[in-house]
């Protein structure tokens, strides 16, 4: 329970700082991929976030069903809620659907990729590829550009200073 507590805490805290807006546009058939960017990891961490913008400008939904990354033993796509005062993060179970016409953004508080595993820490300025699987788009490469440990506004998000963490 101590190593869940601890990687609860050290997610949170990672929401609590910026990433840089990667100039990166990636387009795979109908899905076009924007802003992948991850943020700087602190020594010993074994956990990152990863952070994009994914538009569905076809007339079919499609669906991010995988990530894979050489710099992390596992990748996920997780939604963080807090809920009642309480954080909890979750794999999204069966992908996450790409509604048709629409934008699906994963970001600091809610949808995110999950670098799990991680041997080397990110480090500001490099990038980190990783391949995003579609249901129907099929495999696209990215970049992540790796930005800083900068602090983010906390607009939406002052009732987070009284959050319980999990014992």
């Amino acid at each position: 329970m101590k190593k869940l507590t601890v990687l609860l805490a050290t997610l949170f805290f990672a929401g609590l700082f910026g990433a840089p807006a990667g100039a990166q546009t990636v387009t795979a058939g109908d899905i076009e991929i924007s802003n992948p960017s991850a943020r700087a990891m602190v020594p010993g961490a074994k956990v990152g976030g990863g952070y994009l913008s994914i538009t569905n400008k076809g007339n079919a939904d499609d669906k991010l069903v995988g990530i894979t990354s050489t710099r992390a033993k596992s990748s996920e796509i997780h939604q963080m809620n807090v809920d009642n005062g309480v954080m909890t993060m979750r794999p999204v179970a069966g992908g996450l659907a790409i509604p048709a016409g629409q934008t699906v953004e994963l970001k600091p508080g809610g949808y995110h990729v999950m670098f799990k595993d991680v041997a080397e820490p990110f480090k500001q300025g490099e990038t980190v590829k990783a391949t995003l699987t579609f249901e129907k788009a099929g495999q696209v490469d990215v970049e992540f550009a790796v930005g800083g440990a900068n602090a983010m506004k906390m607009d939406g998000h002052s009732g987070m200073s009284d959050m319980s963490m999990p014992q």
